[in-house]
């Protein structure tokens, strides 16, 4: 009997982490499907199960969990959304996925939460086991889900739950559109604080490659929670520069005190005339990394991708498809958020 590769339902396969991890385990020769209430519009669409729909509608998810092996559960509404979406989607969409997952028999359930489930670090690196204080309705929620995924496992479900830090790479805009537009552009970019603040980025397709260990190593070993990050990282001017040094044009980090510049950023967010949300610019000027030590001891894999190597790949990939994203705008990490005061703010750089 010949035994067919395994199915993997990825939620939010539309997105920059679902569309990323759709093509890794498609070129590793298993069978994809995506569960997403947005347009799945890649080249890759003949090759994936497409299910259009709200992982909060338990008939959908029903129906795209029939004869799943594998759930990556990527699918969440992102900082810049309303509160009361958030919460629903990243807790409601979890029960949901989770105990649709348990009625089918699904064998491996993995849950990508965040980083921001630790909330503004007061010490580094962080480990799993420090204390959960998560930032706004995004850390929140995915605290929330987290013990959903926790509860889960008494009723039987291997259940991994991923910390990624930030994670760039093709397809990657949003927040980091502003550094690559500026940097295009030949402009210098401003940073909060001296930029001497070490902070850890991701590249997605190390995270693919966590994903799929979780998938396929020992269930004892994955039925656990993981902090995800760079092993090789530097400072905030450093992640910065890099890009700078990139684009050519000989420009320099500007470092700005932090104090008149978070209190600036918090009024023109309230005045919903700038897209950086809290957690942005509360940590931008902090040392910001957590361990991956038991990533690495467990899962026997360490990233392959530094800071800087992340951000040239995303660099240069934005370069590449400029032109196709330049008058899109949104809340997603797939398009350029609209920029408000910071448009202007840019001409004086």
């Amino acid at each position: 009997m010949v035994t067919q590769p395994s199915l993997y339902l990825v939620t939010g396969g539309a997105g920059f982490l679902g569309i990323n991890l759709c093509r890794f385990l498609l070129a590793r020769g298993a069978r994809v499907r995506s569960l997403d209430i947005a347009e799945f519009a890649y080249p890759e669409q003949p090759a994936v199960d497409v299910i259009r729909g709200d992982v909060r509608d338990r008939s959908i998810v029903d129906r795209a969990m029939n004869d799943v092996n594998v759930v990556v559960h990527c699918a969440a509404a992102l900082p810049l959304a309303p509160d009361d979406e958030i919460r629903s989607t990243s807790i409601d969409g979890t029960r949901e996925l989770l105990e649709s997952a348990v009625v089918h028999g699904v064998q491996r359930f993995i849950f990508i939460s965040s980083t921001a489930v630790y909330g503004i670090p007061d010490h580094c690196p962080l480990l799993e086991t420090d204390r959960l204080s998560g930032v706004g309705a995004y850390g929140e929620s995915k605290i929330a889900a987290e013990r959903l995924c926790e509860a889960s496992r008494q009723r039987g479900l291997c259940a991994s739950v991923l910390r990624p830090k930030t994670f760039v790479g093709p397809e990657r805009l949003g927040v980091f559109e502003l550094l690559y537009d500026w940097a295009y552009e030949g402009r210098n970019f401003p940073v909060i604080g001296p930029g001497t603040n070490r902070y850890q980025l991701l590249d997605v397709e190390d995270l693919c490659e966590v994903i799929s260990r979780c998938a396929t190593s020992q269930r004892e070993l994955v039925n656990d929670t993981f902090n995800v990050g760079a092993h090789d990282f530097g400072t905030m001017r450093d992640n910065i520069q890099a890009v700078l040094d990139r684009a050519g044009h000989g420009k320099q980090v500007v470092p700005f005190p932090s104090g008149p510049v978070v209190a600036a950023l918090r009024l023109l967010r309230r005045l919903n005339l700038s897209p950086l949300y809290r957690w942005v610019y509360e940590t931008a000027a902090e040392n910001s990394f957590v361990s991956t030590a038991k990533m690495e001891r467990v899962l026997g894999f360490r990233t392959r991708f530094s800071n800087r190597d992340a951000l040239i790949r995303n660099y240069d990939w934005y370069v590449a498809h400029r032109d196709e994203y330049r008058t899109m705008t949104g809340v997603t990490h797939r398009v350029p958020w609209k920029k408000g005061v910071l448009g202007i703010v840019k001409h004086l750089f």
